[in-house]
C-alpha cells in the first residue's frame, strides 16, 4: 500500500492544543472490530467494557525536559531538541538554526551547563557534548522545557505549563521524549477501578524516541523503517503476558508505543522475551498481530506509520471510516486529544 492511502481531512480547529481540565473527561470512541459498530463514550467509561479477565498492559516511559535555550559564543540564540544519547554526556540533537552551529561552536545555557557542537550529520542532525557543573538530569529539569509535538504551539521560553500534565499518572523511568499519549488518560481513581474489578495491570517500558514525530518518507510503505526505540520488559511482566496468552486472555495494549514494545518482544512461538532490547518493529499491512488483541489509543496524525499501525490492527477500512467518523463528530485529535478503543 501506499502512504497516500492513509491521509484524511483534518480540520486545524479540531487539533487539540491544550489538555482538558479533567483526563478522564476525554471522549472515547469505541470500535468493535468484529461487529464494525461505534460507539461515543468518554473515557471514564473505559473499564465498563473490560473482561474480568483481561490483562492491560501500561507503559511506564516518563518524559525528560528534552528542549533547551542557550545562546552561542558569537550571541547568537540557540535551540536544542535533545533526541538521544550516544554516549555519556554527547547527544544528538535538532537545532535551531543549526545552519550556524559550526563543529568547534560553543553553546552556553547557563552557568553550570554548556555544549560543543562536535559534528553535523547528513541529515542535519547536530551532535554536541555537555559540560555539567552539577547534576545533568538535575540541570536538564531546571532549565529545560517539555518536548511537546510541533503541532501543539508554545512561545519558545514560555512558562512550561505542560511539564505535569504532558506525562502519564504511572510514568516512572526517565528518558522520552514524548508522552505515550493514551496513557494520558488514566487517572489513579480509574486505575483503582480496574483493579478492583480484578483486571491485571502489567507494565513495560519504551522510551518514546523522535521516530514518534518523524514523517514517513517513502511512498510505498513496504520501504518505510520506523527508528528503533529503547525498550525493557521485566521476567515477571514477561511472565504475566505469556500466562495471559497461553489462558487466551485478552491482552489489551496502552498505546501504540506499548503495542510496538510487545510485538518487538514476541518470538516465532509467540512467547514474549524478557529483558532490555531495541525495539526496531515497523508495523505495515502485512503484518500479523502476535501479542495484543485490544488496543486503546489517540488519533494520529494523516500518513503517519502510527495511523498504519492502528490500521494494520483494526482494518483498513474500518478504521479509515472510524477516523471519518471522528472528524464529523468533532472529537478531538492528537496528544492532548481524546481516544479510541479498539476491541
Amino acid at each position: 500500500m501506499k502512504i497516500t492511502d492513509f491521509d484524511y481531512d483534518l480540520p486545524e480547529n479540531l487539533i487539540a492544543q491544550n489538555p482538558l481540565e479533567k483526563r478522564a473527561d476525554s471522549r472515547m470512541l469505541v470500535a468493535n472490530r468484529l461487529e464494525k459498530t461505534l460507539e461515543d463514550k468518554h473515557f471514564y467509561d473505559f473499564p465498563e467494557f473490560l473482561r474480568e479477565d483481561d490483562l492491560i498492559v501500561l507503559n511506564n516511559t516518563k518524559v525528560f525536559p528534552a528542549r533547551i535555550f542557550g545562546t552561542s559564543d558569537t550571541g547568537a540564540k540557540v535551540e536544542l531538541f535533545l533526541v538521544r544519547e550516544t554516549e555519556s554526556k554527547t547527544w544528538e540533537t535538532l537545532a535551531r538554526p543549526a545552519r550556524r552551529l559550526k563543529t568547534g561552536k560553543k553553546i552556553i545555557f547557563n552557568e553550570n551547563l554548556s555544549a560543543e557542537v562536535l559534528e553535523k550529520s547528513e541529515e542535519g542532525r547536530i551532535f554536541v557534548k555537555f559540560e555539567a557543573n552539577g547534576d545533568f538530569n538535575k540541570i536538564l529539569d531546571e532549565i529545560g522545557q517539555t518536548p511537546l509535538p510541533p503541532y501543539i504551539k508554545r512561545e519558545a521560553g514560555s512558562l512550561d505549563k505542560d511539564r505535569e500534565r504532558y506525562q502519564t499518572v504511572f510514568a516512572r523511568k526517565r528518558g522520552a521524549i514524548a508522552a505515550p499519549t493514551a496513557g494520558l488518560h488514566f487517572t489513579p481513581q480509574i486505575l483503582e477501578e480496574i483493579k478492583a474489578r480484578g483486571i491485571s495491570v502489567a507494565e513495560i517500558t519504551l522510551h518514546v524516541g523522535y521516530g514518534t514525530f518523524e514523517p514517513v518518507r517513502v511512498s510505498d510503505l513496504s520501504e518505510h523503517k520506523v527508528m528503533p526505540e529503547r525498550c525493557e520488559i521485566s521476567p515477571e511482566t514477561a511472565g504475566i503476558l505469556n500466562q495471559a496468552k497461553s489462558e487466551n486472555r485478552r491482552i489489551i495494549a496502552i498505546g501504540t508505543t506499548t503495542t510496538r514494545a510487545l510485538e518487538s518482544a514476541a518470538q516465532e512461538n509467540g512467547k514474549i522475551k524478557a529483558g532490555e532490547f531495541s525495539a526496531n518493529l515497523t508495523i505495515t499491512p502485512e503484518y500479523k498481530f502476535r501479542v495484543i488483541s485490544g488496543l486503546l489509543t489517540n488519533f494520529h496524525l494523516p500518513q503517519s506509520s502510527l495511523l498504519v499501525l492502528v490500521s494494520t490492527f483494526g482494518g483498513y477500512n474500518f478504521i479509515m471510516n472510524t477516523y471519518r467518523h471522528a472528524v464529523e463528530s468533532r472529537y478531538r485529535f492528537y496528544s492532548y486529544g481524546d481516544c479510541m478503543l479498539i476491541i
